[in-house]
């Protein structure tokens, strides 16, 4: 293949990628869900919550272990695999409402949905960071961009479908959608040529770990520094999870202290909104985030970032006004994606782009962790919630000071 085909080749791949993550993303508008499920069938907050949970957790380990498939069986068949079962459990999540099943909701959209979004979620992560040696913080914030605005189209458009078709029936749609688009994206994927580079481009000594010196996943993780990458990723998910998993809800409460008289169905539709709203920074924080990086590194994004968002999360608490939340979890939400765009590149440049899949793959194990952690933290402890995530981003932002890339030696 020509050299223009192969530059042609990597932006379409890219476009692919974004396709795929919108979808993706989705799962973060769960929060538009709950509330209708807990009311129709009587189900209680933890126990509806734990649907979000599992997911997030099992997103967690399957990426993992799909960025393992992604470098042995290539990126098309990990994505294609991971757009059936999420279309798939998307649908069973409809049935679970149908039939009034907590069970079979956690089957469907925990495990089932879960498990394709994680194979879905790392491929093309994976698959860029071969592709753009040359943008590797930019290509890969604008696919995770996706992702973090795969939430604003959900939290903008499912509420009315709920309150005019259902839940149910709102699953049903958004599966078949689902399937279509996230396997018809996972087509796009391979990976480029052995040693091939775009056209003009030199790799800088500063620029990160070659492909030549790049570590396994069992070398790379007998380094300290990977696992500081791995508590960092894993602190700043457990607090941005937990914030959204109750961000409508939060939402609401604030508006509720201004407009007493307001309708459950206008409330709910209000809490989407701030929600929708706030996704858009999950996404265009990812693609800002890691274009930063790009110039003043990816170790002083995570500085600003932790440290900002301890901040706010210490004054959220006494936010009565609707415009100053909403502000407010638009930055943070902006932070969380941040932390998602800019981690793949961190882990490139300390540890080399060859084995990525297996090495940020499993680096993704602290999502699943987080997915856990956060929403359940932000579920039982709702008076002090937000001060521990702010104690959290502070850990963070004392390892993202200590942080120094491992020494680059000869293999063994």
């Amino acid at each position: 293949m020509s050299e223009k085909n192969l530059e042609s080749s990597r932006w379409w791949i890219a476009i692919a990628a974004i396709v795929m993550q919108l979808s993706l993303g989705t799962v973060y508008a769960w929060s538009v869900f709950k509330k209708p499920l807990m009311t129709t069938h009587g189900w209680g907050e933890t126990e509806t919550q734990v649907t979000f949970m599992i997911c997030i957790f099992v997103i967690g380990l399957s990426a993992a272990f799909g960025g393992t498939l992604v470098d042995k069986k290539g990126p098309k068949f990990v994505a294609t695999i991971g757009g059936i079962l999420f279309g798939v459990g998307t649908l069973l999540a409809g049935l679970a409402d149908q039939i009034g099943s907590i069970w079979l909701l956690y089957l469907g959209f925990g495990l089932i949905a879960g498990l394709g979004n994680g194979f879905g979620y790392v491929t093309p992560i994976a698959t860029l960071i071969r592709w753009f040696p040359d943008k590797r913080g930019l290509v890969t914030g604008l696919a995770v961009m996706g992702f973090g605005l795969g939430a604003f189209f959900m939290g903008k458009i499912a509420p009315a479908m709920v309150i005019s078709m259902g839940v149910a029936n709102t699953f049903y749609i958004w599966g078949l959608i689902f399937l279509v688009l996230v396997t018809g994206a996972a087509q796009a994927y391979k990976n480029p040529p052995h040693g091939w580079l775009p056209a003009g481009f030199k790799p800088a000594a500063s620029s990160g770990v070659t492909a030549a010196d790049s570590f396994t996943f069992e070398r790379a993780a007998k380094t300290p520094q990977w696992w500081m990458l791995w508590l960092m990723l894993f602190l700043n998910i457990t607090a941005g999870l937990g914030l959204i998993s109750q961000l409508s809800p939060l939402a609401q409460d604030v508006i509720k202290k201004t407009l007493a008289d307001i309708s459950a169905a206008e409330l709910a539709l209000a809490g989407g909104t701030i929600l929708a709203i706030a996704s858009i920074f999950n996404g265009l924080g990812r693609l800002l985030w890691a274009w930063i990086s790009d110039a003043i590194g990816r170790k002083n994004v995570f500085i600003i970032m932790f440290i900002t968002q301890a901040v706010l999360y210490i004054l959220l608490p006494q936010i009565g006004d609707k415009l100053i939340f909403t502000i407010i979890a638009c930055y943070l939400l902006a932070c969380y994606g941040g932390g998602f765009a800019t981690m793949p590149a961190f882990a490139a440049d300390s540890f080399g782009p060859a084995y990525i899949g297996k090495v940020y793959g499993m680096m993704l194990t602290a999502w699943g962790l987080a997915g856990v952690v956060g929403p359940l933290v932000f579920a039982q402890l709702k008076g002090i919630a937000l001060y521990v995530a702010a104690g959290l981003l502070i850990v963070g932002f004392l390892l993202a000071v200590a942080y120094k890339k491992p020494a680059v030696v000869a293999k063994a």
